[in-house]
């Protein structure tokens, strides 16, 4: 009748667990609202966005695209990060784990020789003869905690949003590699064609310099016509190196982030052959909440420290803990695995509430709620920061537009003052100066052109990116 009880009693016990197993002591917090406009700054509604598109669709040139595709295989800090998404997702397997008790299987034996004036000798020796005594035991425990209070729920949700934040942090990761690789392809290009333009110029000053020397020869000019004709052409002469060091060094910056040691990079396309593409389609602002991973990973660091609060706070609350052991234990080798006589077993419960910490608990508790609000913070940050890159880019890209535009009527300007001024000074009917002022604005207005060009690449690469593009 005693045994129907006690096995009753265990069962209530069971019983009033499971049924406040489900009970949480925290509430959680929501992220604030975002409020954001329906369009960016200074631009028009656009359901349609950039962002959808797949790398390798927004990237056209071929070059490029393997390039890319290299450096995502082979990129050493984007092999980091999946390696810290495998790390993760151990943690958060380990997580789900929480609920299942403890089991362990432990076998033992053990021998003691009380001293014979003891009480426990002079017994040993009056019911067993024996001056020691000795213990075989094969047991099976159990071990399990109740979530009573949310504790192991919450340890589940902090694991399972450092999973996802780590996830978006991965996909930021190549983000940032496919915009870098992007623009340094293009300077790439910029630098080829702004050596063509140096070396060019080193020409056309050369056969100057040759005029100049002629017309010196023939008393019709002073030698300082000829050293600063001299001078103009050793200025772009210079250009020449600067620019091949700043090819070299990009490449080698290319190379590493494709994972391999510094060497040359190919490519087959012109800086001018490329189109800018005018396609800025940038969706609502709305959509970057979802699109961005930066953004997607602030938010998963707030679930993160916002589980952690729901755990400190638990842990402040009593654990209710159930162990249970069984198995068989003999005091003779020979009677061990004499069954039944030989089993035993045991159950038992426990209340445990925390007292006297030095408010430990309560200081871990005030520290998460504290960490809970900065997280609040950096995502609204996060958020302000994406919607001004946005529209940064937009911005570049219509002001760029604008500068390259000028830049080339300038440019066509300038080329034909010098096609004229060449053809007046064979005549007579200009000086050295004017022409060698020609020359050294229309190089410099060629170089212009290139780096315009180039930026107008870039700002669309940003744009991009920032709209959350990238990682597809």
């Amino acid at each position: 009748m005693k045994r129907i009880y006690q096995s009753n009693a265990v069962a209530s016990v069971l019983l009033a667990v499971l049924f406040i197993t489900s009970c949480k002591v925290s509430k959680d917090a929501a992220l604030p609202d975002t409020a954001l406009p329906q369009t960016y700054r200074d631009a028009p509604a656009d359901k349609a966005s950039i962002a959808t598109l797949p790398w390798k669709s927004f990237f056209e040139d071929s070059g490029l695209q393997k390039l890319i595709a290299d450096a995502l295989e082979h990129n050493n800090d984007l092999q980091v990060a999946i390696k810290n998404l495998a790390a993760a997702d151990l943690t958060l397997k380990q997580a789900k784990l929480g609920n299942i008790p403890s089991v362990g299987l432990q076998a033992g034996v053990s021998t003691a020789r009380p001293s014979d004036n003891s009480l426990n000798g002079l017994t040993l020796n009056e019911a067993l003869n024996t001056h020691h005594i000795e213990d075989y035991t094969l047991a099976a425990s159990f071990s399990w905690e109740a979530d009573i209070w949310g504790k192991v729920s919450s340890q589940k949700l902090a694991a399972l949003a450092d999973y996802l934040g780590t996830a978006e942090a991965r996909k930021a990761l190549q983000t940032r590699i496919v915009s870098d690789i992007s623009k340094g392809y293009y300077n790439l290009l910029m630098l080829d064609t702004q050596l063509g333009i140096a070396r060019q110029n080193v020409a056309l000053n050369d056969s100057t310099l040759s005029l100049i020397q002629l017309q010196y020869t023939a008393g019709l000019v002073t030698s300082i016509a000829v050293q600063q004709a001299n001078a103009e052409k050793l200025t772009a002469e210079a250009l020449i190196p600067k620019f091949e060091q700043q090819i070299t060094i990009q490449e080698n910056a290319l190379s590493i982030l494709c994972g391999r040691l510094p060497g040359a990079i190919s490519r087959d396309v012109s800086l001018r052959s490329l189109a800018v593409n005018e396609s800025t389609g940038t969706g609502l602002p709305v959509e970057i909440l979802n699109r961005r991973p930066d953004v997607k990973q602030a938010e998963f660091e707030f679930s993160q420290v916002n589980a952690q609060v729901g755990y400190a706070k638990a842990n402040m609350y009593p654990s209710l803990t159930i162990t249970a052991q069984g198995g068989l234990d003999a005091f003779k080798a020979s009677n061990w695995f004499n069954i039944p006589a030989s089993l035993f077993g045991a159950v038992a419960g426990g209340i445990t509430q925390p007292l006297l910490e030095k408010k430990q608990r309560s200081t871990l508790y005030k520290v998460a709620k504290v960490n809970r609000d900065k997280a609040v913070i950096q995502f609204r940050q996060s958020v302000l920061v994406a919607y001004g890159e946005v529209s940064d880019a937009l911005n570049k890209l219509d002001k760029l537009k604008q500068e390259q535009e000028l830049a080339n009527e300038r440019t066509d300007a300038l080329q034909q003052a010098t096609h004229n001024s060449q053809a007046l000074f064979k005549n007579g009917m200009a000086t050295y100066l004017e022409v060698i002022i020609a020359q050294g604005n229309v190089l410099q207005s060629e170089l212009d052109v290139a780096s315009l060009k180039k930026a107008r690449l870039d700002a669309n690469v940003d744009l991009y990116r920032s709209l959350g593009g990238g990682w597809e």
